[in-house]
């Protein structure tokens, strides 16, 4: 999923910064499923945030808040991201895709250890 940063309004561009972001300061601290369930998580953000652009505000405050639960709620722990962190990310993200009838960018469970 790759977004086209030269089609995306200025006010969106500060969103998918914000996941950016985060993913790089936590990368270091994830390993494999951890680390590729993370990845997707930003992945679906990014793609979110460009596909919402002429949504309706609740649509676009809904992929807002994602973003945030998705961001905010790591900076508290010095950026370490627990794994039931993400998991929760996910149900929020995958929440959020279906309601804006994109499940097509639903993050897959990772698979069971």
């Amino acid at each position: 999923m790759t977004v086209v940063e030269r089609d995306i309004p200025r006010g969106t561009d500060v969103l998918i910064r914000k996941v950016d972001s985060h993913l790089a300061a936590v990368r270091p601290g994830l390993r494999g499923a951890d680390l590729e369930l993370a990845e997707h998580l930003a992945a679906s953000l990014r793609e979110l945030v460009a596909v919402t652009t002429a949504a309706s505000a609740a649509d676009r405050a809904r992929v807002r808040a994602a973003v945030h639960y998705f961001v905010l709620r790591r900076e508290n722990r010095d950026q370490i991201l627990p794994v039931g962190s993400l998991a929760a990310a996910q149900r929020v993200i995958n929440k959020i895709v279906v309601q804006l009838g994109r499940p097509d960018l639903m993050v897959q469970p990772r698979p069971q250890r």
